[in-house]
């Protein structure tokens, strides 16, 4: 198997909503949206972020994901620079984003700070100068 992830998908409880939170509150173009199934945006050259809906997950799963508390997963967007992350951090406060946290000098020696989308999940948003961090920059 080639070291490599091709799609990411996230269960949500109410598409319509994710559908709002990132497609009108951030901005972002779907690839893929089948109301009522699935969202799917391109997030990198070859990689999707795929939201799809619970009653989707459990007709090809077989199982309900469980849910409570924060999903143990978090996705991270990087940027150049740490104005850029209080850009980031202020556009998702704006598109309705919970829990966003201020960004802050991190022991790693980045600057980051995080968000919930309306599921819960975890974004966090990131200016790391190291070589891994400088190396996924468009």
């Amino acid at each position: 198997m080639d070291q490599r992830v091709s799609f990411i998908t996230l269960v949500v409880t109410d598409l319509d909503a994710t559908r709002r939170f990132y497609v009108d509150g951030l901005g972002w173009e779907p690839a893929v949206h089948v109301p009522g199934e699935v969202l799917m945006f391109t997030v990198a050259d070859k990689v999707v972020l795929s939201l799809w809906t619970e009653s989707g997950f459990v007709a090809e799963v077989g199982q309900a994901p469980t849910r409570g508390g924060v999903p143990p997963i978090t996705l991270s967007h990087n940027l150049a620079t740490t104005e850029g992350v209080d850009t980031v951090l202020e556009q998702a406060r704006a598109a309705g984003a919970s829990q966003v946290g201020e960004a802050s000098e991190r022991d790693w020696g980045g600057y980051s700070g995080y968000f919930a989308d309306p599921d819960g999940f975890r974004w966090e948003v990131a200016y790391n100068p190291g070589e891994i961090g400088q190396s996924v920059l468009p």
